[in-house]
C-alpha cells in the first residue's frame, strides 16, 4: 500500500507568527495542555499534535486537520503550558491561516496579516457602494425618513443579491477546498457518502455541525463550562455573547429574505411602515438587538481583558467586530 509522502513547508512557523503566533519552539510536547483541554476526549495528542505539524512545516496536513475548528480558545492549554508557548494562541492563529490557506481571493490573508491594509480596503469599497448607490437618487423626502423614494427599491435589492453571490461563491469555493482536503486526509471517498447509510450519516454530520454546535453551541455550552466561567456573570459568558451574534445574524437574514418574500408575492411592498408586532418587523427588531448585544459584550470583553480568550487580540480581531 502507497502511503502518502509528507511535504515539508520551510518557514512555516515564521508564517504562523504573521498570523499572530508565538514562538512555539519552546513546546516540547509535555502532554499538559492534552490533559486539561476540556474538549479531549479519546485523542491524546490534541492540541499538541497540531502545534507539531507547525514545527516540522507540515502545512497540508495542518491545514487538513479537522481539529482546528474544534477548539474554542478557552485559554486553558495557554494558562497551565509550564513552557509559556501559549497552545491557545497559536490555535487561534492556526485558524487565521487556515482560513486564508482556502480563501482563493486572498483577501483573507492581506486581513489577517495587514488588518491596517484590509480597514482601508473595507473602507474604500464601500465608498464605491454608497458612491454607486447615490447615482441612482431621486427626490429626498423632507419631512420623513423614506429610504426606496431617495435610493430606488430595486437598486439596492439587485446590488444586495449581487454583493450576497459573489461572497457566497468566495465561501463555497473556501469551504469546498477545506471539505476535500479533510475527507482526503480521513479517507473519506464519494463510495462512503453515497447511498442511504451514507447521505443519512452526512446529513446527520451537517445538522451536528450546524444546528447542534454552531447554532446550539453544545460543548461550548457544556464540555467547555468549567474552562470558560472564569467567575464571569451569566450575561457576560462568552458562548451567551457568539450565541447572541450567530442567532442575531440569522434573524435579519431571515428577517430579509421574509420581507422580500412577501413582496415578490404581492402581500406588501418593501418598505411599508408596518407596527413593531408585525411578526417580520419583530423578528428583525429581535435579531437586531440579540446581534448589537453580542457583538457589544465582545468589545467589552476585549476591551477590558476579562477572560483568557481576550487577553490577546490580533488587529484582524477588532476589524471583524467592526465591520
Amino acid at each position: 500500500m502507497d502511503h502518502p509522502v509528507a511535504v515539508v513547508t520551510p518557514g512555516l512557523v515564521s508564517d504562523l507568527a504573521r498570523f499572530g503566533a508565538t514562538d512555539v519552539s519552546a513546546c516540547f510536547s509535555c502532554g499538559t495542555c492534552t490533559a486539561v483541554c476540556p474538549l479531549v476526549d479519546n485523542d491524546a495528542t490534541f492540541p499538541r499534535r497540531l502545534i507539531r505539524y507547525g514545527q516540522l512545516g507540515l502545512r497540508d496536513e495542518l491545514l487538513a486537520s479537522k481539529e482546528l475548528w474544534t477548539c474554542y480558545h478557552c485559554g486553558l492549554c495557554t494558562e497551565s503550558c509550564p513552557q509559556s508557548a501559549d497552545p491557545a494562541q497559536y490555535m487561534a492563529a492556526a485558524r487565521r491561516y487556515a482560513i486564508a490557506g482556502y480563501d482563493r481571493t486572498r483577501l483573507a490573508r492581506t486581513l489577517y496579516t495587514h488588518p491596517a491594509v484590509g480597514a482601508g480596503i473595507a473602507t474604500v469599497v464601500a465608498a464605491i457602494f454608497a458612491l454607486f448607490l447615490y447615482a441612482f437618487h431621486g427626490e429626498r423626502s423632507t419631512t420623513s425618513f423614506q429610504l426606496f423614494r431617495f435610493i430606488p427599491e430595486g437598486v439596492v435589492h439587485w446590488t444586495g443579491v449581487a454583493v450576497m453571490v459573489l461572497v457566497a461563491l468566495a465561501a463555497l469555493s473556501g469551504v469546498a477546498s477545506m471539505v476535500v482536503g479533510i475527507a482526503r486526509k480521513e479517507g473519506v471517498t464519494w463510495r462512503d457518502v453515497r447511498g442511504r447509510v451514507g447521505r443519512r450519516r452526512s446529513w446527520s454530520a451537517v445538522w451536528s455541525a450546524g444546528a447542534v454546535e454552531s447554532l446550539g453551541q453544545r460543548r461550548y455550552r457544556e464540555d467547555c463550562a468549567e474552562a470558560q466561567t472564569d467567575r464571569e456573570p451569566f450575561y457576560r459568558r462568552r458562548w451567551l455573547a457568539h450565541a447572541m451574534t450567530m442567532w442575531g445574524f440569522t434573524g435579519l437574514l431571515l428577517a430579509t429574505m421574509s420581507d422580500y418574500a412577501l413582496s415578490v408575492v404581492g402581500l406588501r411592498r418593501t418598505g411599508t411602515p408596518e407596527p413593531i408586532w408585525y411578526p417580520v418587523r419583530l423578528l428583525g427588531t429581535i435579531a437586531g438587538v440579540m446581534l448589537v448585544y453580542g457583538v457589544t459584550i465582545l468589545l467589552v470583553n476585549r476591551l477590558g481583558h476579562l477572560n483568557r480568550a481576550a487577553q490577546e487580540s490580533a488587529g484582524s480581531d477588532w476589524l471583524f467586530l467592526i465591520m
